[in-house]
């Protein structure tokens, strides 16, 4: 909070046409836990609200007829569906098969990504040599390169596991290696002056300052691998969610192909909500997300 005073304080001639600006404490300067937690509880109640209003609105639209059940079943039948076929176990067979292609998939594009990403960022030769064939790979879809592993693994789960890990492996590796490219070179330099060895310059240097924005990246990579497993499970897959969701419509249960979706929806938020907890928990450190305030 800011007030325009005049000018008059001692030995100054008082004068309207200089005005003097005040700034005045604001609440969150005077109370900064109590104004952090009411935005906390504001966002909160905000995140659960719009969602449940559009719910509540679905719901109220198919029960009146305003748009046709048949095809746009109502929540609660959706609800039901999903709770009978969860509890006769018809549903975890294919929420445990998209969920170990997603973690297998996940795992190893991490790794492979991380450490080449670190590679090409502390070395330019090697990065000169391999960015540019990257860099073409990387815009080539996904989906397109379906073919390509079926023919490489044959049916099963090495196409669906080898599809995820590509997909993860060029966010991570690009995360990682850009997270490199911008450590300031005061922090390498400092390293070398006191003798740190590779491994002490990875493990003082590198990693702590490349871990957050590396960690971004494996953030979204997530979120993208459930999307890109459920295309793939649709297309080349006799199991999971994606072949649930594809089959259902297929056959006009348009039930259980919102069960499916619904899965998918949880199964993204869960997954990438677990990779946002254990990034803040390697890097107590760095900056929280999502707008959270430090108090």
């Amino acid at each position: 909070m800011s007030t325009l005073l005049k000018n008059s304080g001692p030995g100054a001639d008082p004068d309207p046409a200089e005005p003097v600006l005040v700034r005045r404490p604001g609440p969150e300067e005077l109370h900064p836990v109590r104004t952090h937690r009411r935005r906390r509880a504001l966002e909160l109640s905000l995140a659960v609200a719009v969602p449940l209003l559009l719910v509540l609105l679905w719901q109220l639209a198919a029960v009146r007829g305003w748009i046709d059940d048949r095809v746009y079943p109502a929540p609660s039948t959706i609800l039901a569906d999903g709770w009978d076929r969860a509890a006769a176990g018809e549903l975890w067979p294919d929420v445990w098969a998209t969920l170990k292609r997603v973690l297998g998939g996940y795992a190893l594009g991490t790794a492979t990504g991380y450490a080449l990403g670190l590679l090409m960022g502390s070395l330019t030769l090697v990065r000169a040599a391999l960015e540019p064939l990257l860099d073409a790979l990387y815009v080539v879809p996904k989906l397109a390169l379906l073919p390509v592993f079926l023919n490489m693994f044959g049916l099963g789960e090495g196409p669906q596991v080898a599809l995820v890990a590509t997909t993860v492996f060029f966010f991570v590796w690009i995360s990682t290696m850009s997270a490199v490219l911008a450590i300031p070179a005061g922090h390498r330099d400092a390293g070398r002056v006191f003798g740190a060895s590779p491994w002490q310059m990875f493990r003082h240097v590198l990693l702590p300052a490349s871990l957050p924005a590396v960690l971004v990246g494996a953030r979204i990579a997530a979120g993208v691998a459930v999307l890109v497993i459920v295309a793939s499970e649709q297309i080349a897959a006799a199991d999971g969610l994606g072949h649930l969701i594809f089959d259902s419509r297929a056959l006009f249960e348009n039930d259980v192909m919102f069960v499916g979706i619904v899965c998918v929806a949880a199964l993204g938020v869960v997954f990438s909500e677990l990779v946002r907890i254990v990034g803040r928990l390697l890097t107590p450190w760095a900056p929280r997300d999502r707008g959270r305030g430090q108090t």
